[in-house]
């Protein structure tokens, strides 16, 4: 497949009645056709394991499945197994289900630190939550999040500190203050500037990099010096890292963490959790004023958690966090030595933990370029790989993987090209892809 010579036309119509119905195209703006070049944003038709198939029948090798959240492959049958169980059974009553009380046993069996969860159906819904509650039970309005990270939450505490603000007033994004990522002298000036009002400290605990040493256990002090709640948002983390998240990993213990991506493997799952003390203020019993924590018609969906505990018992059963490491550095390798054989291995960066893989496209003066990223997303494309990052799943084989390393090789050829020259823009064919938060379309 060369998608020079095919140039999609099934998915561009497709597209253009997306755009007409559906404001942006998509409903994730990460998935948008402008998070790809012009002309060539493939809509899909259907997926299984490492690869999908767009309607117009090109095959990919594909990676960051469902923003991270399909990390088994797609339609993985012990998954699918345990969801076509339910689906017979009725998936929503006007009690709670056995299934809740299996699925809550089961998370909390794989995340051992954490006492109570809830479950709800994305990741906003569980950090706002955590949110709520820790500004409930500390009576405190700021709300200090880790400003290097890009995203946690659809709601307006977070999405007013994003270039992409209208419609949130400013009284609610002025509760919102921001603290650099591995510094604990700048956020022990931020809890002391803001003494006594910060509710919580929001963090994902690990990233790109790994956390500095003492930084998690420092935070954690810290939290607790200055009474406010920490929370890691365990979203990409979760799973990924280790069975039982980063927490897990590092042996650090949050109040409260949130999850969700993986946990599901594609069916709609997250999970709020944390300290029993925490959690009861949004239960029964307790004597305190009570917290709408969460409350959701479609937040313990029966098929949805037997999807999360099928996830759950497959991570631990195979091995799947080692597993995905593994297929991680062997493409990271792969990556990185045809981009040096290239010359262009200072100008395509791969970056992240092996389970959780990143690229950087840089321009001739080693500055992040957009032309760049979508020169290399184009010959990507060409080679019928779609990889808005190289994060893996573990369905993908060494075939998958040695394919990807040459379709990259042969596009870091294009990239050195360009770079020669110091202009990618022949090879664009249109207009560059653009950052999803941008205050203008």
């Amino acid at each position: 497949m060369d998608t020079e010579e095919f140039p999609l036309p099934r998915s561009r119509q497709a597209n253009e009645r997306l755009h007409a119905l559906i404001p942006g195209g998509a409903h994730t703006y990460a998935k948008g056709d402008d998070q790809y070049p012009e002309d060539l944003a493939p809509v899909i038709s259907h997926g299984r394991g490492a690869h999908v198939w767009d309607v117009d029948d090109n095959r990919y090798i594909e990676y960051g499945s469902g923003l991270r959240s399909v990390s088994l492959g797609h339609a993985h049958p012990r998954v699918i197994e345990a969801v076509r169980r339910e689906l017979d059974r009725g998936s929503n009553f006007v009690r709670p289900s056995i299934v809740e009380l299996a699925a809550a046993e089961r998370f909390l069996a794989t995340v051992p630190t954490a006492q109570m969860v809830k479950f709800a159906k994305n990741g906003s819904d569980v950090t706002t939550a955590a949110v709520r509650l820790a500004r409930a039970v500390t009576g405190r309005p700021h709300v200090a999040i880790c400003g290097d990270q890009p995203f946690f939450s659809v709601d307006d505490w977070f999405i007013g500190t994003t270039p992409m603000s209208a419609g949130i007033p400013a009284a609610t994004t002025e509760l919102t203050v921001a603290f650099p990522y591995g510094d604990l002298a700048a956020t022990e000036e931020l809890l002391t500037r803001y003494e006594g009002e910060v509710a919580c400290l929001i963090l994902e605990p690990a990233g790109h990099t790994e956390p500095p040493p003492g930084y998690l256990s420092g935070l954690r002090e810290l939290a607790d010096r200055h009474g406010c709640v920490l929370i890691f948002d365990e979203m990409i983390t979760g799973l990924r890292w280790s069975e039982a998240g980063a927490q897990g990993l590092y042996g650090v213990v949050p109040d409260l963490s949130t999850f969700g991506k993986a946990l599901g493997n594609g069916f709609a799952v997250s999970a709020l959790a944390g300290r029993r003390e925490l959690m009861e203020r949004g239960g029964l019993r307790h004597s305190g004023d009570r917290v709408f924590l969460l409350s959701t018609t479609h937040g313990a969906e029966t098929h949805s958690l037997a999807a999360a505990m099928a996830v759950q018992t497959t991570y631990v059963e195979e091995g799947i966090t080692a597993q995905l490491h593994a297929i991680g550095e062997r493409l990271a390798t792969g990556v990185r030595e045809a981009a040096a054989a290239m010359g262009v291995g200072d100008h395509i960066v791969v970056r992240g933990r092996a389970s959780n893989l990143v690229f950087a496209t840089l321009d001739e003066n080693r500055r992040p370029s957009q032309q760049y990223r979508t020169l290399f997303l184009r010959r990507l494309l060409a080679g019928g790989v779609l990889a808005p990052s190289f994060v893996v799943s573990s369905a993908l084989t060494d075939t998958d993987i040695d394919r990807t390393v040459d379709v990259v090789a042969q596009s870091c050829a294009v990239y050195r090209k360009a770079l020669d020259s110091g202009d990618p823009t022949p090879w664009l064919a249109g207009r560059p892809v653009k950052p999803v938060f941008r205050r203008w379309v």
